[in-house]
């Protein structure tokens, strides 16, 4: 009885982790050796393994990575990407993150851009970072919706919290007014505050042309690519090469 009002007592808690930890104790014997501080310390690691799985989880729904099993284990090296090895080792450290700092990446279509960008991603939400994906149109659709429902102050205030902000295919076309706006909003909340990574498969030398406003255009390039690092992909396309051999 006394077992059953405990299990209650922790499920209304939403100690789930700490419960079904106490359950399995309860259950094998071999647990019956073990000191009351060695099972109170697996009960709480349990539990507190839980809560980072089930928070995992909720960020990885709220990133909509656009490769969700992308991760920077299965990066190819192949010579001819000329990937820059000891800088994805410094990456994956995530004090790229930790210190505000910025992400290029660059290079023909099909060189897997997008893919190293959602691995760069997927790698500090395992370190408990937040991150959101978006291809740059489709934000920037978002934001005009925004703009007409009266949510746009929101939407920006939620973009410039998250840790990590990935836009997908940048400087594709120009960008009209409302565009430069929104982008020039973005990256003044997050200059030296959070971090923010761009696919492109223009260089930047060519995002002012893209920009339009050469004043704007100053001031969005100066704010991401002045704390910024620089990955140019290169090679043959990833996607005919996969298409020619099925």
């Amino acid at each position: 009885m006394l077992n059953q009002q405990t299990m209650e007592k922790l499920k209304e808690m939403r100690l789930n982790g700490l419960a079904a930890a106490w359950l399995e104790q309860q259950s094998r014997p071999d647990y019956g050796g073990l000191g009351f501080d060695e099972r109170l310390g697996l009960l709480v690691d349990s539990e507190w393994m839980s809560r980072q799985n089930a928070r995992l989880k909720r960020n990885l729904k709220e990133a909509r990575l656009k490769l969700g099993s992308a991760c920077l284990e299965d990066l190819d090296y192949d010579d001819r990407r000329e990937l820059d090895k000891p800088l994805i080792r410094q990456l994956a450290t995530c004090n790229w993150v930790a210190q505000h700092q910025n992400i290029a990446i660059t290079g023909p279509t099909g060189t897997g851009k997008s893919f190293l960008a959602c691995a760069l991603a997927q790698h500090a939400l395992r370190r408990r970072y937040r991150a959101i994906y978006r291809r740059t149109s489709r934000l920037f659709d978002e934001l005009a919706l925004a703009r007409a429902d009266g949510t746009y102050a929101r939407l920006l205030a939620k973009l410039a919290r998250v840790d990590v902000l990935i836009l997908d295919d940048w400087a594709m076309a120009p960008l009209g007014p409302a565009e430069r706006k929104d982008m020039s909003e973005l990256m003044e909340d997050r200059f030296g505050e959070r971090s923010t990574i761009l696919t492109s498969q223009r260089p930047p030398e060519l995002w002012h042309d893209q920009i339009g406003d050469p004043t704007t255009a100053d001031a969005i390039c100066d704010r991401m690519l002045s704390q910024c690092h620089r990955l140019m992909l290169k090679g043959p396309s990833r996607r005919k090469e996969v298409a020619s051999q099925t």
